[in-house]
């Protein structure tokens, strides 16, 4: 073979031009503003689960009946004796006051998954994030104003609001990211959750105690505002994908669209209902995602309030110690994140098997945690630990189930997580509600082993179903074969194949080839 064939050969099988940090930072900056995004919307659905503990008058709904569990005593720490909320709601009342939110949260799934589908994800994002915070400021008066139901009414337009935030995400995520970089970019995306958690709550402890508008009202005054800043300027700065983005690199645009698709054009076939309900690997991410929301949502809405019923920490401290175990969830998950990216860049692991392996340890890490947690008794720094570890071992979802709607299926990954979110969070919203009602005033340990109990063996059931039906292969109904390949501009023909390895390949710097990558069309 002469030399000039040996180059052009050489050119055609070199492995795709590694984006430079000058050139590949749209794509950083688009998983940076979906990250905030994220936080802000956990920020808003987490801050009334602190809020509520200050806003409710425990003197006036005891009536005979103990609020707090005297089965711990008061040995380490001393009993929030600050004064007692506006609010005589009782246990059961205030479980339905968490969950309204989720309500308003979940109808708005599925036609925001379609919609986002047919007109692009941006702006139902953006917009729906941004009515979300403004009614945040009406929350304190419609409380005071409009009592329990008028408090619920406004939550549950902030749930309409945050309603695409998930399923818009993963739309944008589609489009922007490319397959070897899923792992980690979606666990920075949803990582947001933990971070806004951790932020939320701490913060709104201390807002509680020390804020203006007596106290409570100026959660909500402070995160609207951060809120509605954070939607105005993703709105203006973010665009729905590489190609319509003005001031992208061409070098980035041409690596982010031949990654996903095989070529600069993407196509939009419609949405493949029938083949989308008769897939196992779909039915497997649907109840790995409801046993993690139902598990995850009971923590998030109760954990503050188990920690000054039966753990007896003050209010401030609350806060505090209820986002420890979020913290280590958010630093797992990014670590676990590089874990599973290695894993398949390696070879090593099949997509399918690295999707199951990480995915049992953000599932089954929480479920035995949970049942430990119920036997610690009056142990608070043991109780603490074992739900901080558990917690974060959660984390592991991010690089489970919860990226591998983009495995299955890049082009309707939106609509599917639609789909399973909605799904998941009418798992969810039955959480607080569950436990208020076993709950119901008598928050003795027993009671509480028994909202741990369910919540463990949730956890462990769906996540076994996602081991024993989950897949990490591009389904057929993904309409894969149909991606364009680019002939490449250095010899004249088709530089790629299904049977290249698992990146796209870019020929003499100019145009790029391969759509489809090996850990998404083969296992």
């Amino acid at each position: 073979m002469s030399a000039s064939k040996e180059a052009i050969c050489a050119s055609s099988e070199k492995e795709p031009e590694k984006p430079q940090l000058g050139w590949a930072t749209t794509r950083y900056f688009v998983t940076f503003m979906l990250f905030l995004g994220m936080a802000n919307a956990y920020v808003m659905r987490t801050n009334m689960s602190v809020a509520i503990v200050a806003m409710v008058n425990h003197t006036a709904i005891q009536q005979g009946e103990e609020i707090l569990d005297d089965e711990c005593g008061d040995r380490e720490l001393e009993v929030d004796n600050g004064e007692d909320g506006e609010f005589p709601w009782s246990s059961s009342l205030q479980g339905y006051i968490l969950s309204s939110f989720f309500y308003g949260y979940v109808i708005t799934q599925i036609p925001f998954g379609i919609l986002a589908k047919k007109y692009g994800a941006l702006r139902f994002l953006g917009w729906g994030m941004l009515i979300n915070s403004v009614f945040a400021f009406v929350v304190p008066v419609a409380a005071r104003e409009g009592g329990v139901y008028g408090l619920c009414a406004v939550r549950f337009i902030q749930g309409l609001g945050e309603g695409p935030i998930v399923p818009c995400t993963h739309a944008l995520l589609a489009k922007w990211i490319p397959p070897n970089e899923r792992s980690r970019m979606g666990a920075a995306v949803y990582a947001g959750a933990q971070f806004g958690t951790i932020i939320s709550m701490p913060l709104s402890g201390l807002l509680a105690e020390y804020g203006f508008s007596g106290g409570w009202p100026s959660i909500f005054y402070v995160f609207g505002v951060v809120g509605t800043i954070w939607s105005i300027a993703f709105l203006i700065l973010i665009y729905e994908d590489p190609s319509s983005h003005p001031r992208i690199d061409e070098r980035e645009k041409r690596y982010i669209n031949d990654s996903l698709w095989g070529t600069d054009v993407i196509k939009s076939p419609p949405i493949p209902f029938k083949a989308i309900i008769k897939s196992l690997p779909f039915y497997a991410i649907l109840f790995a995602h409801m046993g993690h929301n139902y598990g995850y949502e009971t923590l998030m809405t109760e954990l503050p309030t188990y920690m000054k019923q039966v753990l007896r920490f003050s209010l401030k401290s609350n806060g505090l110690l209820s986002s420890l175990p979020y913290l280590a969830m958010w630093l797992f998950s990014m670590f676990i994140s590089v874990v599973a990216d290695w894993m398949i860049s390696s070879k090593r692991f099949t997509l399918t098997a690295t999707r199951k392996i990480i995915n049992s340890i953000g599932q089954y890490g929480p479920g035995l945690a949970l049942i430990a947690a119920s036997y610690t008794g009056c142990d608070r720094a043991l109780t603490l630990a074992i739900l901080t570890i558990g917690v974060g071992l959660n984390g592991g979802i991010y690089s489970g189930f919860k990226i591998n709607h983009l495995d299955l299926t890049p082009r309707f990954a939106g609509f599917l997580m639609a789909i399973t979110n909605c799904s998941a969070n009418l798992a969810g919203l039955l959480a607080p509600i569950a436990a208020g009602n076993l709950i119901n005033n008598k928050p003795t340990m027993g009671q509480w082993q028994i909202v741990f109990f369910i919540a463990a063996f949730v956890y462990i059931i769906c996540g076994t179903f996602y081991n024993i039906f989950g897949s990490g292969e591009r389904q057929f109904w993904d309409n894969p074969e149909n991606d364009e390949h680019k002939p490449s501009l250095g010899n004249g023909n088709s530089a790629s194949s299904t049977n290249n390895p698992p990146t796209a390949r870019l020929s003499n710097g100019n145009s790029a080839t391969l759509a489809i990558t090996a850990s998404e069309s083969r296992q």
